[in-house]
């Protein structure tokens, strides 16, 4: 049964937010560069030149990536122990029998409707022209209905059907969240977007929200989904704790880092580019941590890392359905990106998929926060 142990505060979100959209600006005017590039609305303007590929950067990058993969996955695959664990969540439901598991008929619904959507997407239709540009939307709801389908099929219940309205307000948070990661873009350029037209800063605005309300909703379904599956994290708890990380000190110090990485993000593009995805982590996480709310980086001080590689895990897994459905459609993101940018599975340079594991923590730091932090 799930206790709340504290009502959420929006004063760490409202901090963090503020801090995302202040931080960098000080920066670019210590740099004398012109502020209106980076408040284009819409974002059409290039202006920052990436540095060249480089071996001696990919290779190190490589090397750091692959040996912590190597690492959990060993855990994963060979826990040391009888592949048993208590639920992650405390929400998720047991795993029915075999006999009574059934794919509900809404589920084929979302399988039908995110087929004819991938199918549009990627053809060219004389007739679907005018909606050519408004594919990715269908294929992330048909998403959505799936997953949370497989959900439902595993345990009986899913957030589609009993937690409509949290799921309501993970697509609410989800438009906000994700414009904060386009304006962060605009000081590094790593990604933009081509095969829009012609559109108003209005039109531009309303067009994009809706796929951006997706994101959390897709994120935490699929990690709902993986949390159904206890073998897949048996190994992962007693493994590697971090005392340091819950105390106060340490919060302090990575508040400070992130705040400083941001302020200098748009001068050093090329370098402090990664922060547009660790900062916003470290910011919200320190800053609920000071303020007396715990945070899943704090299953890390007793070695419990069982939300940490799922939530990782599962915005991996959208992040392959992201880059795989957006490469043969019409409106579509491509990339920028310093020192790492070859070697391609679709748009994406094939060690810029990292950046979607600590995203899958930012994630969840917003859906702990929305349905207010629960214990294990």
């Amino acid at each position: 049964m799930q206790t709340q142990l504290r009502p959420p505060s929006p004063a760490p979100v409202i901090l963090t937010i503020g801090l995302l959209l202040g931080l960098p600006l000080p920066g670019i005017l210590a740099g004398s560069r012109p502020l209106k590039h980076y408040l284009e609305f819409p974002p059409l303007t290039h202006y920052v030149e990436h540095a060249a590929f480089a071996w001696p950067a990919f290779i190190g990058l490589a090397v750091l990536i692959v040996g912590v993969a190597l690492l959990f996955a060993k855990r994963i695959l060979y826990p040391g122990r009888p592949a048993r664990a208590a639920p992650v969540i405390p929400s998720s439901a047991p795993a029915l029998p075999p006999s009574a598991r059934r794919f509900p008929g809404w589920g084929w619904l979302g399988l039908i409707g995110g087929a004819t959507a991938w199918a549009l997407a990627w053809t060219r239709f004389a007739w679907f022209t005018p909606l050519q540009s408004f594919t990715f939307s269908p294929l992330w709801f048909s998403y959505i209905i799936v997953i949370n389908a497989l959900v439902h099929r595993r345990t009986g219940q899913c957030m589609l059907t009993h937690r409509p309205g949290y799921l309501l307000q993970l697509f609410a948070a989800s438009a906000t969240f994700w414009w904060l990661f386009e304006y962060l873009n605009r000081f590094v350029q790593n990604w933009y977007y081509v095969g829009l037209g012609a559109l108003t800063p209005l039109e531009y605005f309303l067009f994009a929200t809706l796929p951006f309300s997706t994101v959390l909703p897709a994120v935490m379904g699929t990690y709902e989904l993986l949390a159904a599956y206890p073998r897949l994290y048996a190994g992962l708890t007693g493994f590697g704790s971090v005392p340091a990380i819950n105390a106060r000190r340490t919060m302090i110090f990575v508040c400070a880092a992130s705040a400083a990485g941001l302020a200098g993000i748009g001068i050093w593009p090329d370098y402090l580019f990664p922060l547009l995805w660790l900062a916003p982590l470290g910011l919200l996480a320190s800053l609920q941590s000071l303020t007396g709310r715990p945070t899943l980086l704090a299953d890390l001080g007793h070695g419990d890392w069982r939300r940490i590689i799922l939530l990782a895990l599962s915005a991996l897994i959208c992040g392959f359905f992201w880059e795989l459905w957006n490469y043969y459609s019409l409106a579509k993101w491509v990339y920028a990106v310093p020192f790492v940018g070859r070697f391609h599975i679709f748009e994406m340079p094939i060690l810029g998929y990292a950046g979607y594991l600590p995203f899958g923590l930012e994630c969840a730091l917003i859906a702990d926060w929305l349905a207010g932090r629960k214990k294990i």
